[in-house]
């Protein structure tokens, strides 16, 4: 299940700072913040989508990411190219080098890096 924009924004201050309080979470979030209510709203709809977890210390809740931030958006670009692109990574590479205004450096770092890629699966 997708986060939200808003679920987005807080799970990566939660990425960023984990483990970490509510009254710590307010404190990061950038202006304007949003309600204390709105928040606890937000953590609760993440917890039922399966993002955050967290501890309890009295009345006070700790909250952690149950998933990787690398993993949410792997999961965001194969969802990306399945619905964009017909499932096809090959078709989103090639719109991705010819739109994306890349550099020739960029579009040679990002050549070494598939080189790299084939070579390791080589092995």
């Amino acid at each position: 299940m997708k986060l939200s924009k808003s679920e987005e924004k807080l799970m990566e201050l939660i990425w960023s700072n984990q483990p970490i309080f509510m009254k710590e979470l307010l404190e990061v979030l950038p202006e304007p913040k949003p309600a204390p209510s709105t928040v606890a709203t937000l953590l609760k709809r993440m917890q039922q989508k399966g993002y955050v977890g967290f501890k309890l210390f009295g009345n006070s809740r700790q909250y952690h990411a149950l998933v990787e931030k690398p993993d949410y958006f792997s999961g965001q670009v194969k969802t990306i190219i399945k619905d964009f692109f017909s499932d096809s990574p090959l078709q989103f590479a090639s719109f991705f080098t010819k739109k994306a205004d890349l550099s020739t450096n960029e579009l040679e770092e990002i050549k070494k890096l598939v080189e790299t890629e084939i070579e390791r699966r080589k092995k």
